[in-house]
């Protein structure tokens, strides 16, 4: 299956004094893409909530390269850089016009009525479309 990158276009709120997107909303965008990527694997966060599994964020690195501005459109491209039975951990290269403006990465468990789940069990075939994502 070949995933689509996300498309995020800056919003002039999401701009500081400065004219540049605030530091903080880069985090939101990677929660944008990974919803957007969860979707596109047929594993939206709301079909895995209804059946009882939640994927808390557990860390978050941002190196931020290049910065971006009111209107510029940012290309979101994710793959899977670790994923064992109950934890994942996501790579985001954020892009404008071909340039690395961000790189990122995000750590989620997986809970299921607030304990650990196994999601190859509960969900094995979101499990093989995630190593399919996998470097």
């Amino acid at each position: 299956m070949t995933l689509q990158p996300y498309r995020h276009e800056v919003k002039y709120y999401e701009t500081d004094r400065m004219g540049i997107t605030h530091h903080s909303n880069y985090i939101r965008i990677m929660e944008e893409a990974r919803i957007d990527w969860m979707d596109q694997l047929g594993y939206g966060f709301d079909r895995m909530e209804a059946e009882g599994i939640v994927s808390p964020v557990v860390a978050v690195s941002v190196n931020y390269k290049k910065s971006t501005t009111f209107k510029d459109l940012i290309e979101v491209e994710l793959r899977v850089r670790q994923l064992s039975e109950v934890k994942l951990v996501i790579a985001y290269t954020m892009r404008v016009g071909g340039k690395v403006v961000c790189t990122a990465e995000s750590t989620h468990c997986f809970l299921d009525g607030g304990r650990p789940a196994v999601i190859a069990e509960r969900f094995p075939a979101l499990h093989a479309a995630m190593l399919d994502a996998a470097y």
